[in-house]
């Protein structure tokens, strides 16, 4: 079944509660790699549930309505879709308890053409459901990698600016685990390319990859740790581009570049000399 695009750009996802406790807040830092040395106090505070802080980057969680995008009739091809791009916004400082609801919707929908695959644009708000106050604003693409040439528009897409040329101003090395993609498909995300081997196989990998919201995650923890001295409410937006896979156990290097409360960063995994994470820009408070 291939795309029809009236049906897929009118589909309607149904509204995410989601009760957030401090072990899902606990869980998510655990998955993109905090604690990863359990003597140092500034990690502990995102692991440990006394003085317990939630990292800007789990914005992107709350929310998720999970793989709707499965269902037959989308015409999307399941096994050959990756996280394309991905930004946040922070409202309002993310609890580390309560209940949310998450409001989605689907924003575009671009044909690349026949052989050159799709990108689904969606936007979720995330409110507090007690308040209805606006916590967070993320949006997310889904390259759907076999399901071109269904004449739908062409463009545009998002427009993500390019990282200078001249050498970084920050560097930042964070180790991943080679369980890392099984701890965080535990803060919601169970597509099985990120556990079954057959299932990666089947796509076209060697071996599960890393969730693209992981790379995000332990990028932003590069930028939480390098440029905020571990202050979570300093991270207010971020957003990137996925230009390569990740897998679980690699290093993953995070260039960046600040020009006043405006920085652009880079990842990449210099075992492999890939980049895996480009056009980034994140904006952090004095």
């Amino acid at each position: 079944m291939t795309i029809n695009y009236d049906r897929l750009i009118n589909w309607r996802i149904p509204p995410v509660e989601m009760t957030l406790s401090k072990r899902d807040t606990i869980l998510y830092a655990l998955g993109v790699g905090l604690g990863a040395d359990p003597l140092d106090s500034d990690q502990l505070k995102f692991v440990y549930e006394e003085g317990l802080q939630a990292l800007p980057t789990m914005a992107i969680i709350l929310g998720y309505p999970g793989a709707w995008f499965a269902h037959p009739d989308t015409g999307i091809t399941r096994s050959h879709t990756v996280h394309g791009e991905q930004q946040f916004i922070i409202h309002k400082q993310l609890p580390v308890e309560g209940t949310i609801v998450g409001s989605n919707k689907i924003i575009k929908l671009i044909d690349k053409g026949e052989g050159r695959g799709a990108i689904l644009y969606t936007e979720c708000t995330v409110r507090n459901k007690t308040t209805e106050e606006v916590l967070c604003t993320w949006t997310s693409s889904l390259f759907c990698r076999a399901d071109g040439g269904f004449g739908g528009p062409s463009g545009p897409g998002m427009d993500l600016p390019a990282v200078p040329e001249r050498a970084a101003d920050f560097t930042c090395d964070l180790a991943t685990l080679p369980q890392a993609a099984l701890i965080y498909r535990l803060s919601g995300d169970y597509n099985p390319l990120h556990a079954d081997p057959a299932w990666a196989k089947k796509a076209g990998f060697k071996a599960p990859i890393l969730h693209g919201r992981c790379t995000f995650g332990v990028a932003g923890h590069a930028l939480v740790k390098t440029l905020c001295g571990y202050d979570p409410s300093k991270l207010k937006s971020m957003q990137g581009r996925f230009s390569s896979p990740v897998y679980p156990g690699e290093t993953i290097r995070t260039e960046m570049w600040r020009e006043g409360n405006t920085v652009s960063f880079r990842s990449t995994v210099p075992a492999r000399g890939v980049t895996v994470l480009n056009n980034g820009r994140a904006e952090i408070a004095d």
